[in-house]
């Protein structure tokens, strides 16, 4: 029976360690998703890779065309830099393509490029190096996206903004805020305006995009707002390099509608699995480490009408150069002379905030995909916060919140250690036994059965607090590894950033040094094969943790530190006992 508990213990052990290599093998690296070849010059301006962008009227209702039409790609290599409206507000700088009206790079202020840099990390941008852009517009029968002069070039007011030019508006909570509107104006020959018109509030990374069309001409207009997200094959520039390993998560697309909340799609799959579902609350993104990019279709208002949330069609494609595309297109709007409609959709671009995108649209927050065990990782997540806002620091808070679960399972693990400990008093019964029964194992076996049950060991219980610990390490790594609020914190001395390795491995080697204390606590294994596999498991462990985040080792430090503390106590309780009643014993 001694034996089993061994293997099972062994057995667990090796569990753990296969989940985490599978958990490496998914994060670390993307192999799918190759270098971008460099474009031939730079440009600020990007191909119209359009839903519908057909000249034709007939193509207006139809699902999104792959391949870009020719007279739409004539010019799309010019560059315009010059021409780009500037928007800057507390939390990111970002530029505006006036033809097309397309966002064209985004900078995160607040977010740095490497833990050693000051330089903004970089979202969106269009250039030798990378596309990745957020583009929208009119298209359908009368939409100016849809023509055959190519996208449509809207007049502006200024070419650069701030926060100094918003203003203070009220939302429906009847909470101020400062407002910047950015507006952009097409006019066409026979009388249609339409005013496009991005909005910005300070302290807050969602943009609505908004268009307004006036139609002041003698016939019906119609078309259709569409918004999506352009990204080529290149790395994500948020993971890091671990020496020699490359830290990265996911990187491809995602949609999400109210039934079916959240829907990862891989950018190879664009075309063999693509998205075409129509949903009224649903929404599209990009998807990389720490940051996403994101439409969500509004709402619609016509003339003296109240706005209305539309039913969009979630769409997904690869251009004819290779492209990656996702995004929607709403239903077709009809605008009869004289009559106004808008129309509009938020866009964000910026760090997986859990609060923010939950507020956004349902299924969003889960793009801080924490795996399979999200339940625990949610909590750990949650008591992470809490301790943070007490101590207002990361490290402190994994340390803290390892000793609140140590707590809660306390009494659990005590009556395994508790076993454990009479497992390790017997032990010196256990040998004599098995010398004097020796080929005997059938008696051998019984004897063993006899004194479990006289002194009440289960030798399985010593499997239970690394059963119990093993999903909680695994939701902490997908913690650390999702959660950008960890992104570069600092912790204290030489760990500067506890989602990224040590970089002098201290930690790696304290938490082989406490896993080997643990270990000697616990009960010898008879068997020397077993005795000498438990003895190099503390190295094993601690080869794997080199390269793990610097807060997960922290975790398991302290964590081990715990249980040789708790451990310790309760062996000398059992001792004593032990020794108390062979006194008793001997006395009678």
């Amino acid at each position: 029976m001694q034996q089993w508990a061994r293997i099972a213990i062994l057995g667990a052990m090796f569990v753990v360690a296969y989940l985490l290599i599978l958990a490496w093998q998914k994060d670390y690296g993307n192999a799918e998703n190759k270098a971008q070849p460099e474009a031939a010059a730079v440009s600020h301006e990007v191909s119209a890779d359009l839903p519908n962008g057909q000249a034709t009227a007939s193509a207006a209702t139809d699902v999104p065309q792959a391949n870009v039409p020719a007279q739409q790609t004539a010019d799309a290599t010019a560059p315009v830099s010059q021409q780009l409206i500037s928007v800057k507000t507390d939390l990111y700088h970002l530029w505006i393509n006036p033809k097309g009206g397309d966002i064209v790079r985004v900078e995160l202020l607040n977010h740095d490029k490497n833990k050693d840099s000051d330089q903004p990390f970089i979202m969106l941008e269009s250039d030798a190096k990378r596309t990745y852009v957020a583009q929208s517009g009119l298209i359908g029968l009368n939409g100016p996206d849809s023509s055959r002069a190519g996208r449509p070039s809207y007049e502006i007011e200024k070419s650069a903004y701030t926060l100094a030019d918003a203003k203070a508006s009220k939302d429906k909570d009847g909470k101020q805020h400062q407002v910047l509107s950015v507006p952009m104006v097409y006019k066409t020959a026979d009388g249609v305006e339409i005013i496009k018109t991005f909005t910005f509030t300070q302290g807050e990374y969602p943009i609505v995009v908004n268009h307004k069309v006036v139609n002041r001409s003698a016939q019906n207009w119609q078309g259709q707002m569409f918004g999506q997200i352009k990204r080529d094959n290149s790395d994500d520039p948020g993971k890091s390099d671990q020496g020699i390993f490359t830290l990265g998560t996911f990187l491809g697309g995602a949609w999400g509608t109210p039934d079916e909340q959240y829907n990862k799609l891989k950018f190879a799959n664009f075309t063999e699995e693509k998205l075409n579902v129509e949903a009224k609350g649903g929404w599209v993104a990009v998807v990389q480490h720490y940051f996403v990019s994101a439409w969500v279709p509004g709402e619609l208002k016509l003339t003296q009408g109240n706005g209305q949330q539309y039913a969009a069609k979630l769409e997904s494609r690869k251009s004819s150069d290779d492209m990656n595309i996702i995004g929607f297109t709403s239903p077709t709007i009809n605008v009869p002379a004289g009559t106004v409609a808008e129309v509009d959709a938020t866009f964000y671009s910026g760090p997986k905030i859990q609060s923010e995108l939950k507020d956004l649209a349902a299924g969003l927050n889960q793009t801080v995909d924490y795996g399979w065990l999200w339940p625990i990782a949610k909590l750990l997540f949650i008591g992470l916060q809490f301790f943070h806002g007490l101590v207002g620091n990361w490290g402190w808070s994994i340390i803290l919140l390892t000793i609140l679960v140590k707590l809660i399972l306390w009494p659990l693990s005590s009556k395994s250690y508790r076993s454990m400990a009479k497992m390790r008093v017997i032990a010196p019964e256990m040998q004599r036994m098995k010398e004097e029964f020796g080929e005997d194992r059938m008696r051998f076996s019984q004897e063993m059965m006899a004194l479990y049950k006289r002194e009440q060991v289960n030798p399985l219980s010593g499997c239970l607090p690394l059963l119990l610990q093993m999903p909680i390490f695994l939701a902490l790594y997908w913690v650390l590894m999702e959660s950008v609020e960890l992104r570069h914190a600092p912790w204290l001395g030489w760990i500067q950033d506890l989602s990224a390795m040590d970089p002098w491995f201290i930690l790696p080697l304290l938490m082989g040094a406490t896993m080997f204390i643990q270990q000697s606590l616990n009960p010898q294994p008879a068997d020397p094969m077993q005795a000498k596999v438990f003895k190099i498991m503390p190295i094993i462990f601690t080869v794997f943790m080199l390269f793990f985040p610097a807060g997960l080792v922290l975790y398991w430090i302290v964590n081990n530190s715990i249980t040789i503390l708790q451990q310790g106590m309760i062996n000398k309780a059992v001792e004593k006992e032990r020794l108390k009643r062979e006194g008793a014993d001997s006395a009678n």
